[in-house]
């Protein structure tokens, strides 16, 4: 099995569906951009990338689409189609399995194209490249993309008891070194809930994506940040998070993954530094944060972050490399 076919058969269990279907901030806040929009979706033919059980598709169809069409790799899509026929929407909702690249569409173009492609760190499993292609050869002119704008951030956090716990604690295993296994967790970017106490530096969005315009090569970057100490603390890492945002709607939606946001199941992605920098209030810490596609998997992730600071009792600066598979 290829790590491609690994990744669509993972979707295939229900689990993972049950658990973003509970994500009552990724769901609701689709629901209200599509129901409270029913002028914007009726008689329009809606096309949903990556459609799993196919809730967007049938809250689109609710909206008063004239057709949706679902589209979908995973094994998934076979109970979507039970569903939809479960809840009578068999007649307004096409579902197709297959890759977006190869699939035939039954409408030449669509009006909508409705898709949550959201990964870990935004851009993790790169599932927005499908969205891309399914704009590029589908969506009319004047069509419109739900979500369409996404927003990068990051910030820094307070985080020595949990990195001491997660880290160190490879230096002493009941007496026995392991650092080769230390290292490997250093470089590989740590998914969990941050509280926001931990955080201590002000929030600096680094990059915006416009997913009516962005191109593939775009989401290969390398950009800057700039991020101010809001009180004397420790700094144990950097923290990211992103914010979506639905413009196109009458009032537009948005919803945040922040840790001073309601829990989503994206959480937030933790970088851990080699250095604990000691900083005081109006330190600025400036650097850069490059990600691509891996090159053997372009499903992972490669982030590096480079930083500088010079503060009023420490000075750090630290180039860092991370893999998130």
């Amino acid at each position: 099995m290829t790590s491609k076919d690994y990744y669509f058969d993972s979707y295939a269990h229900f689990g993972i569906h049950e658990e973003m279907l509970k994500d009552e901030v990724r769901t609701t806040s689709y629901r209200d951009a599509i129901l409270k929009n029913k002028a914007i979706f009726k008689d329009k033919v809606v096309l949903d990338v990556g459609c799993g059980t196919g809730i967007l598709s049938m809250f689109a169809a609710k909206a008063g689409a004239k057709h949706v069409i679902g589209v979908d790799m995973s094994n998934i899509i076979d109970k979507a189609k039970l569903i939809v026929e479960e809840n009578g929407l068999s007649d307004r909702i096409t579902l197709l399995k297959g890759k977006m690249e190869e699939v035939e569409l039954p409408f030449p173009n669509v009006d909508i194209i409705i898709s949550e492609w959201m990964g870990y760190f935004l851009l993790y499993e790169s599932m927005l490249d499908t969205v891309l292609v399914a704009r590029d050869k589908y969506l009319s002119p004047g069509g419109m993309i739900f979500p369409d704008t996404a927003t990068m951030v990051i910030s820094s956090i307070e985080d020595g008891e949990y990195k001491e716990e997660k880290l160190n604690f490879w230096d002493d295993v009941y007496g026995f070194k392991m650092t080769c296994i230390k290292e490997s967790a250093m470089h590989e970017p740590l998914v969990d809930t941050v509280e926001p106490r931990f955080v201590n530096a002000s929030h600096c969005i680094f990059n915006t994506i416009d997913i009516m315009t962005v191109k593939k090569e775009d989401l290969t970057f390398s950009l800057p940040f700039e991020i101010a100490i809001n009180r004397d603390d420790y700094v144990h890492a950097f923290i990211s998070w992103f914010d979506i945002e639905f413009r196109a709607c009458h009032k537009p939606i948005h919803f945040s993954t922040s840790p001073f946001a309601k829990y989503t199941h994206w959480k937030q992605t933790v970088f851990y530094t080699k250095n604990t920098l000691t900083v005081c209030k109006g330190d600025v810490i400036k650097g850069n944060i490059t990600c691509s596609p891996n090159a053997d998997n372009p499903r992972d992730l490669d982030i590096s972050i480079g930083y500088a600071m010079e503060g009023k009792v420490d000075s750090s600066e630290e180039s860092l490399q991370y893999r998130m598979c």
